[in-house]
């Protein structure tokens, strides 16, 4: 992984556009960029090949594995990890704090949320502090969040409730006698005791 410190200078391995601000200290792993109006903290981690929208804030203590997409106006505040492969749709919401209050500070009680490898959430989704998106998961545009999400479940509608299951590859399972295969790639899922599981090739 690479650092760059304060306002880096553009390469081959990082782009940081001219108007983004990435304070000393923050990590940004080779192929990453940082597009208009950006801001990213000091401790803040970002993976390889990951991409920041226009008017991106990332907080201190926030880690982003490699290859995540934030598109435009997301906010990703201290608690939240995202691993490899996640996309954040544009204008979505993460909140850190179950009870927040303007008069009574509650900086030391944080809710760690987590959004697991592959998981795609949608414009304009919430997602309430606390929780975590399985592998894979899939959030509708407009969602909100307010409990866990398991691996390849696809959420709509607020609550946010589970309507089916989503392939790896982003395309509507249709279980039948517990298998479905993704119409995209052909992959075989199995839906066992209530969890998807992807069939390993041999």
């Amino acid at each position: 992984m690479l650092f760059y410190f304060g306002n880096a200078m553009n390469n081959h391995e990082v782009y940081i556009h001219p108007s983004a601000i990435v304070d000393n200290g923050a990590s940004l792993g080779s192929g990453t960029k940082v597009w208009h109006f950006c801001h990213v903290m000091p401790s803040a981690i970002l993976g390889k090949n990951c991409s920041l929208g226009q008017n991106v804030f990332v907080a201190n203590k926030v880690t982003l594995g490699d290859n995540v997409r934030v598109q435009n106006n997301v906010s990703i505040y201290e608690g939240v990890i995202c691993e490899s492969d996640v996309f954040l749709g544009p204008s979505m919401v993460f909140t850190n704090v179950i009870n927040p209050r303007s008069g009574v500070s509650r900086k030391e009680e944080y809710k760690k949320t987590i959004v697991k490898k592959g998981a795609s959430i949608g414009a304009n989704a919430t997602i309430v502090c606390g929780n975590t998106i399985g592998q894979y998961a899939f959030i509708g545009a407009g969602t909100v969040i307010t409990r866990d999400v398991p691996n390849y479940a696809l959420f709509v509608g607020n609550p946010g409730k589970q309507i089916g299951w989503m392939s790896e590859h982003g395309e509507r399972l249709h279980f039948e006698n517990g298998t479905a295969l993704c119409p995209g790639t052909g992959d075989r899922y199995i839906l066992q005791s209530g969890a998807v599981k992807k069939e390993s090739k041999v």
